[in-house]
């Protein structure tokens, strides 16, 4: 017997399975920073943590703030949607805030392997750790906005029942 959906869970899988196919084409059909499939001569890749996202910092100035926000703010806010609808698909990921930790870095990890194979982007292990944490953001802002709508449900419930308080 097939489970009832409600109607958020169809609407947040087709936002997921169009999200899925933004990121695809994003990591490996853009030609947005010199993506897609060999579409850099020179293929770059680093596998020590933090040490990016170090150099983006520290030299900030010299990269540029287009730079800067691209690599460190994009990754972040680039994942957070993916965070915020497996909060709502994934009966796992809401009961457990781990379970969307543990897919988006699975899904970040997949992405970069790929590219590390392919050559399409450059595989950088600290993309990893910054869409993890976009990820996990993304399903923190889940979180509070069902805490809202909670508490929202509950002042309506008070008021229909005439409920005054002190």
């Amino acid at each position: 017997m097939a489970k009832h959906r409600s109607r958020n869970q169809k609407i947040g899988w087709v936002l997921f399975v169009l999200y899925l196919l933004a990121l695809v084409y994003l990591m490996f059909f853009s030609e947005m920073e010199q993506r897609g499939f060999g579409a850099k001569s020179e293929y770059t890749y680093n596998l020590t943590p933090f040490l990016e996202i170090r150099r983006y910092i520290f030299f900030s100035r010299q990269i540029g703030l287009r730079g800067v926000i691209l690599n460190l703010y994009g990754n972040i806010i680039g994942f957070m949607p993916f965070g915020f609808i497996l909060g709502v698909i994934s009966q796992r990921c809401r009961a457990h805030w781990y379970n969307a930790v543990i897919c988006t870095y699975l899904l970040s990890y997949g992405i970069e392997m790929v590219q590390l194979i392919t050559r399409a982007g450059s595989c950088d292990v600290d993309d990893i750790i910054l869409n993890t944490l976009g990820g996990a953001l993304g399903y923190l802002v889940f979180r509070y906005v069902l805490h809202k709508r909670a508490m929202r449900y509950v002042r309506f419930a008070e008021k229909r029942r005439g409920y005054r308080g002190f």
